[in-house]
């Protein structure tokens, strides 16, 4: 009975990704059985020792709502990566930490993080792995990530990620549940196999008075961006420390989950600056605009994708 509960729970693990030190074990044995048990017991849940759904639903939205607690430790996290990262810093998927190369990140549990609402995203909680596929680029049209949190929040709508203007990166959501930030009418768009970020940027010049009142820079402007086949106006750009946290996040992104380090290209193979096909059918695999998936939007036009994707590529080198 007991090896047949053992193959159950290795066939558990592979297929929902959850593993023994989530009680406290190391390996599928007759010990983690028992642990199980006890766990199960204290939560009045049937005491089998299997992780079946239920068990497996319950202790994943426990280790969600304080995620921070089950950072592995600095050696263990960047044993088998190729990461430069000297600090523990990490981003989480499906309930497991991911290392980035990046000294500033908080997560929803965190003192100062923020976090989607509860209803403002579709739960993945305690299933198989959604396996993403393609990552969205957004800009908020805020002048912070806290206000954009909490425009977020008050529309129903939800990311997983944003990038404030010193170049902090908030994780709001694990990215393994469905955040609602490019989805369209008729066709699939970059929610169900998505990963999205929302890049702080209010665009409009008429607010680069406001961020020299806010104690920040004057940020760069973009003058021939062109998107939809169309020449844009002058707008606000990214600080250049927003960029780097881009593409440190993209670097994590590629290397914890696999998405390739690639961007919809022309026949010529020079960046698309409007809407792709397999964008919008949500095949695409790699790292898009949201303007790659609705024809209604234009961010991030002017983001030299094709030039910071390799970019990512020689730092991962």
């Amino acid at each position: 009975m007991a090896v047949d509960k053992i193959f159950y729970n290795e066939a558990s693990s592979a297929k929902l990704g959850w593993v023994p030190s989530w009680f406290g074990e190391d390996e599928f044995d007759a010990d983690l059985i028992t642990a199980i048990k006890k766990w199960q017991k204290k939560r009045g849940l049937l005491a089998d020792g299997l992780v079946g759904p239920t068990t497996h639903r319950r202790i994943w939205t426990e280790r969600e709502s304080q995620i921070s607690n089950f950072a592995p430790s600095l050696d263990s996290i960047y044993a088998s990566v190729n990461s430069q990262c000297k600090d523990n810093h990490y981003i989480v998927h499906n309930g497991k930490h991911l290392p980035i190369d990046w000294d500033k990140v908080v997560l929803w549990d965190q003192p100062g993080g923020f976090k989607a609402k509860s209803g403002n995203y579709t739960s993945y909680a305690g299933r198989a792995d959604r396996m993403p596929t393609m990552f969205v680029n957004h800009w908020d049209v805020c002048l912070s990530s806290e206000s954009c949190a909490k425009i977020l929040n008050a529309r129903g709508i939800s990311i997983h990620f944003c990038i404030d203007n010193d170049g902090t990166i908030y994780q709001l959501l694990d990215t393994q549940h469905k955040a609602w930030h490019a989805g369209i009418s008729n066709g699939v768009g970059g929610n169900p196999k998505g990963i999205g970020v929302e890049i702080s940027n209010a665009y409009y010049l008429k607010y680069q008075d406001t961020y020299k009142k806010m104690g920040l820079e004057e940020r760069p402007v973009i003058t021939d961006a062109v998107c939809h086949g169309r020449k844009m106006k002058s707008f606000l750009d990214f600080y250049p420390v927003q960029i780097d946290a881009l593409v440190a996040l993209w670097k994590a992104i590629h290397e914890g989950l696999g998405i390739p380090l690639e961007c919809p290209v022309d026949s010529s193979g020079k960046m698309l600056t409007t809407i792709d096909d397999s964008c919008i059918d949500g095949t695409f695999n790699g790292f898009v605009n949201h303007y790659n998936i609705t024809k209604g939007k234009i961010d991030c036009a002017g983001l030299d994708m094709t030039g910071l994707l390799e970019r990512a590529k020689e730092e991962l080198d």
